[in-house]
């Protein structure tokens, strides 16, 4: 007999942690109200990490524990409970079956959804008490400013060696790969002049910087790889020449070897086009050694690739059949705390709940869409006892 999601608690329960504001590193308030609502109601065994010393956020991560009545491996659900601005006062909306908020900031479905998934999941298995194995759900701090929740995660917290991401779009999409990423900033130094009355004694930062945007690779280079320089900061008023200018940028690609290259490109470029600059040759000026490049490369976060025949591929597959639909795997160009994890020894899948929209106020989520990926968490718990993980 299937399991009949409470859509109304869903709803409710989504309407609660919508509510609760939680912009990244102030998650203290929803992580309280997971924490109590699983503890009181469901009895799980709840712990919070001591990640908040590296994340700088209110809250830990925060790991619930449902014991199992199946000898099988233990499996984790995933979902991050920080949500991107404007995402204060929240006043959601459900409308003709579809959550949204007053259009003055996002809706925070972008990953309250999932949590409120998650937790209708953990009140069903309680209340049919359904058989299956032991399970966890990980809610993670700060996703949405670095993934640094999952990058402080101390994976030998978790009993279970794979699991599930709810963090994606389309509900008929379970992603397994996701590029592997870095961040750069190049710092541009000039000299700086007054534009009026000597500006041939100066060095323009900003003229330097332009000339070689002008030649680095960007936006889409390949199916598997893109660039992008996405802040500029420098200068200090217009009458001066800019002594200075930043530039922050990142690449993403589903080729790590490619990443290097296009990485190479771009700071290459850089201080090729500073080299090649000199005021001094037609001002009488003396080669001071400026314009002068300096550059700082950080990863992001790692390649992601789970194969098609991983049982968390193949129980998803299976769990689908069962509820009549059909799955299909596909890539993404975005990173998730699913890189981390997988960095970390823990499988994991991402898997569509239905947001659209999302980091913009017109962020939408259908209740429909919830309902059915709470009913397809169900069914993998399910199959996932009945097939052949056990320990």
């Amino acid at each position: 007999m299937r399991i009949r999601i409470n859509r109304n608690r869903l709803a409710d329960t989504f309407r609660q942690l919508v509510s609760t504001d939680s912009p990244s590193r102030e998650e203290g308030a929803v992580a309280d109200w997971i924490k109590r609502t699983l503890k009181e109601e469901i009895r799980a065994d709840v712990i919070e990490d001591q990640s908040r010393n590296q994340t700088g956020s209110e809250s830990g991560n925060i790991i619930a524990r449902i014991p199992g009545t199946e000898k099988v491996a233990p499996l984790f659900f995933n979902a991050h409970m920080d949500t991107v601005e404007p995402g204060r006062g929240i006043k959601i909306i459900l409308k003709e079956g579809i959550f949204q908020s007053d259009g003055t900031t996002v809706l925070g479905g972008d990953d309250k959804a999932a949590v409120a998934i998650l937790i209708e999941v953990a009140r069903l298995l309680k209340e049919h008490r359904v058989s299956h194995g032991p399970i966890e759900f990980l809610f993670t701090v700060c996703e949405e400013i670095g993934l640094l929740g999952a990058k402080s995660l101390d994976p030998a917290l978790l009993e279970a060696r794979a699991g599930y991401a709810l963090d994606s779009s389309d509900t008929e999409v379970l992603i397994n790969q996701a590029p592997c990423a870095i961040r750069f900033k190049v710092r541009v130094v000039g000299k700086a002049a007054h534009a009026g009355l000597n500006p041939e004694l100066g060095i323009n930062a900003i003229q330097v910087a332009a000339r070689a945007l002008a030649e680095v690779p960007l936006g889409r280079i390949d199916e598997y790889t893109t660039a992008n320089v996405g802040l500029i900061h420098g200068g200090k008023a217009t009458n001066i020449v800019p002594e200075e200018v930043e530039l922050e940028g990142e690449v993403r690609s589903h080729n790590p070897r490619k990443l290097e290259e296009v990485q190479d490109q771009v700071l290459e470029t850089f201080h090729r086009i500073a080299l090649d600059f000199k005021p001094w040759e037609n001002q009488g000026q003396r080669n001071s050694g400026l314009p002068l490049i300096k550059t700082e490369v950080i990863d992001d976060y790692p390649l992601m690739s789970v194969p098609e025949e991983h049982p968390l591929i193949t129980t998803a597959a299976k769990a689908a059949k069962g509820l009549g639909r059909k799955l299909r795997l596909d890539m993404t160009g975005g990173g998730s705390d699913a890189n981390i994890f997988n960095a970390k020894g823990l499988a994991t899948v991402v898997m569509g709940i239905g947001m659209q929209d999302v980091h913009t106020t017109s962020e939408h989520i259908s209740l429909d869409d919830m309902v059915a990926t709470a009913e397809l968490v169900l069914e993998i718990i399910g199959a996932w006892g009945m097939t052949d993980h056990k320990r």
